[in-house]
């Protein structure tokens, strides 16, 4: 197998709302075929973490059981704190809800969690540590 992951597959309750969400107010570029029931956007490249299901349920500050945590969480790594503090308020201008604000982190970064509108886990984060993922020009 080959390092890497191709595609990521949210599952959703309103794909409208979701794409709306995705596409006009996170500002993912779509790909442009139109097929019934799905809604493809080409991102670039991606990075597999694997963490403790309970410690990563209490990073995010939500419960291991039930409903509140589905297991996964996407990370959006960007290359300062001012950038973490810009995505969380453009994913919650999108209609996205704050889970655990942007704050100094454990690790020693700076992070937070929003929910998407399907209620889809996504961190923020600065890593000054390593570079996470492709990088900014």
């Amino acid at each position: 197998m080959k390092p890497r992951i191709s595609m990521i597959t949210l599952g959703v309750g309103d794909l409208d709302r979701a794409t709306r969400f995705y596409e006009q107010g996170l500002g993912l570029p779509r790909y442009p075929m139109e097929a019934a029931g799905v809604a493809f956007f080409a991102l670039e490249g991606t990075w597999l973490a694997l963490y403790p299901w309970s410690a990563l349920a209490e990073d995010a500050t939500v419960p291991a059981e039930g409903s509140g945590f589905r297991g996964t969480a996407l990370a959006h790594n960007v290359s300062s704190r001012e950038e973490v503090d810009l995505v969380m308020a453009q994913a919650v201008n999108a209609g996205a809800r704050v889970v655990k604000p942007a704050q100094d982190a454990f690790w020693g970064g700076y992070s937070g969690y929003f929910a998407d509108p399907e209620g889809h886990l996504w961190e923020v984060a600065w890593n000054p540590f390593m570079a996470i993922g492709p990088q900014d020009e």
